[in-house]
């Protein structure tokens, strides 16, 4: 009920902002009605993205199940394919961050480190 109750509030700030930018009025009834369908349409989004990944012998849902929810709207599709990306590449950066403090607490060197300190070595060996 109170998932319900925020899509009725959410869908009505929408209209609201629809109302001011299109010089347009929305009937109590209509928001209401838009509401209910919006509800019922995330909950079929939510029944088959737990088809997708039970069908692909998962339990978690992933962005590829979205991505096949988003197929039939070219522009939504595009979009979640673009934050998808955005995301991994955050979370590469926060990894490779989290990775090169925990080297650097443990004493070690990264990868980078390590080579640098090989050739110094073979320099100052060749001296």
């Amino acid at each position: 009920q109170r998932l319900k109750a925020a899509v009725h509030y959410t869908v009505g700030c929408l209209c609201r902002e629809v109302e001011e930018d299109k010089d347009v009025q929305f009937s109590k009834q209509s928001i209401a009605a838009i509401s209910e369908i919006t509800f019922r349409q995330c909950e079929i989004f939510a029944k088959d993205l737990e088809m997708f990944a039970r069908h692909a012998k998962r339990t978690t849902v992933n962005t590829e199940d979205v991505k096949l929810l988003a197929r039939r709207s070219n522009s939504l599709l595009k979009y979640i394919t673009q934050k998808s990306e955005e995301l991994a590449s955050s979370n590469m950066e926060q990894k490779e961050k989290k990775k090169k403090k925990t080297s650097a607490a443990k004493g070690e060197r990264t990868p980078g480190e390590q080579e640098a300190a090989v050739t110094e070595n073979e320099d100052s060996n060749m001296a």
